[in-house]
């Protein structure tokens, strides 16, 4: 082997020889875009005490990594077709790991937030290259194995991100957190020079740009307004955001249609197999991101898991989209795609469905079983579904498949985490108002008095204020007796809400296995 993989693929007679070692570069790539994700739910709790964060601030936190990554990941994908799929991927990894190395150094929350933003750009250039990428390196016959490994990564990230951050909050700060993506990025990006071939369209005409600017204004609002009004009420904002998502799409399509060259045929959403794959990912990742949003806000705040026990309580769940995804390379080919894809969805809703049942005294064993039943189901549905995707398309296409794929991931991602976590919200809040309302605190007057009633509604938002709370009251000997039943009052309303969350998660993803099964071909019209 040479120093630098420099011979194109196109130009490469048999399949090339190093490919399984380039699909490790792809998926340590891969595996930092998801990280970056669930490593901060984790942190989430020290960086809201050190820098004092709202509600808001927090969301948007979490959510400045999401609006570029899901925005930008259709035009990245074209541009990295025509220009150089592995120079995308490169690109990608030097902003993220420059983002990373920036919010290492933040100490204001305007600073955390831009550093997420520009991990998000790079992010919705990485992936979509992971994708492009694999495909032409991989003969037809291998492919569904390495996507295979390819979306067992994905399940693999959700665990080890707050399992890598918990370790590192044990001994330092949340900037610290940041920097588990450096070194991974470096690596990545110096085995891509040596291991990944070098990969582009052939024959790709001009960059439809503004179906491009079409598409990321249309994605980018429907985030925003998705993110705002399921978290904080459908005001002028969302709603402005929401008509400018609609206008967007509207003319997206129109405009796509008509292009000699579009950026995405988006004729081929009407095609049976990619459009029911696309939707099995969206609710898919819809179920995970929000199962994990809450059940790791349980772990912490409820049953009082530290953030490296945390991470290793949600191993299960890598572990079983692992187990499901070598089961899934095997059984696809015999059972067919769409019945695949149907099983695996009806596993995964089986998983949610079964955390309705927690109460408040439910332990860890409680949601070990949703965890496996959810993770199986994710490893059993996701690579057919991406391979049915991505095999729809030219090669001169993999770059629009791979963004329309992971465009539909962290769209249902961001959707669990705002539709299921406002409904997690407002349940807790209608679920501990009663207690809050005739909480038994001493009759009290002036500045006391008012810094009992934040208490109370710090108490109110969320479980973690009322952690918080019932922590401080715990340490005054005036106040200490308060503690106990406030903490139990808020693990069993969090309980409640959880089941609420989980009703409506397990709901959609059983409809939604349903609508699949109804739209994906049958087996005998499977493509090979």
């Amino acid at each position: 082997m040479t120093t630098l993989a420099t011979k194109p693929v196109s130009w490469m007679e048999q399949p090339y020889r190093w490919r399984w070692a380039a699909l490790g570069v792809l998926c340590l790539s891969l595996l930092i875009v998801v990280m970056a994700n669930t490593a901060l739910i984790v942190a989430a709790p020290d960086m809201t005490r050190d820098l004092g964060l709202t509600s808001a601030q927090l969301q948007w936190v979490i959510d400045g990594y999401t609006v570029p990554y899901a925005a930008l990941m259709l035009l990245a994908g074209v541009i990295g077709d025509k220009y150089s799929r592995r120079g995308a991927l490169l690109t990608g990894l030097l902003v993220f790991g420059g983002g990373a190395v920036f919010g290492s150094l933040a100490d204001t929350t305007t600073a955390v937030i831009a550093a997420r933003m520009t991990m998000g750009v790079g992010a919705a250039i990485i992936m979509p290259a992971t994708l492009s990428l694999l495909v032409a390196t991989f003969p037809k016959a291998e492919r569904s194995r390495a996507i295979a490994a390819w979306a067992a990564t994905s399940g693999l990230a959700i665990a080890f991100g707050p399992l890598l951050a918990g370790w590192i909050l044990e001994s330092h700060s949340w900037n610290a957190t940041f920097l588990i993506n450096v070194p991974i990025a470096a690596v990545a990006a110096v085995a891509a020079l040596v291991l990944v071939p070098p990969s582009r369209a052939e024959g790709l005409g001009r960059i439809d740009w503004i179906g491009g600017l079409l598409s990321v204004v249309a994605i980018g609002a429907l985030v925003y307004a998705i993110i705002n009004g399921f978290h904080f009420g459908w005001g002028a904002g969302p709603l402005v955001g929401a008509a400018i998502a609609l206008v967007g799409l509207a003319a997206f399509v129109a405009w796509e249609l008509r292009h000699p060259q579009p950026l995405l045929n988006v004729r081929k959403l009407g095609e049976r197999s990619v459009g029911g794959s696309t939707l099995a990912v969206l609710l898919l990742f819809l179920s995970a991101f929000g199962a994990i949003y809450f059940i790791a806000q349980e772990f912490q705040f409820v049953l009082g898991y530290g953030p490296l026990e945390t991470g290793v309580r949600l191993l299960p769940l890598a572990a079983a989209v692992t187990a499901g995804a070598v089961v899934s390379g095997r059984i696809t080919p015999r059972i067919g795609v769409r019945s695949a894809i149907v099983a695996g969805m009806v596993l995964a809703a089986a998983g949610v469905l079964l955390l309705t049942r927690v109460d408040g005294g439910s332990g860890y064993l409680d949601f070990l079983v949703p965890l496996v039943l959810l993770g199986v189901g994710i490893g059993l549905s996701e690579p057919p579904a991406t391979d049915a995707i991505m095999g729809s398309f030219p090669d001169s296409d993999l770059g629009a498949a791979g963004g329309l794929n992971d465009t539909a991931i962290e769209l249902g991602g961001s959707l669990g985490i705002a539709i299921l976590g406002s409904i997690l919200a407002a349940s807790y809040k209608d679920s501990i108002a009663g207690f809050i309302d005739g909480a038994p605190l001493p009759q009290l007057g002036g500045d006391l008095a008012a810094q009992a009633d934040y208490a109370m509604e710090v108490s109110r938002e969320s479980v973690g204020g009322a952690a918080l709370v019932a922590q401080e009251l715990a340490g005054n000997p005036l106040s200490a007796s308060y503690a106990q039943p406030l903490l139990e009052a808020a693990s069993t309303s969090f309980a409640d809400a959880i089941a609420s969350a989980s009703l409506a998660g397990g709901l959609a993803l059983a409809v939604g296995a349903v609508l699949v099964a109804v739209i994906l071909p049958g087996k005998s019209t499977d493509r090979p």
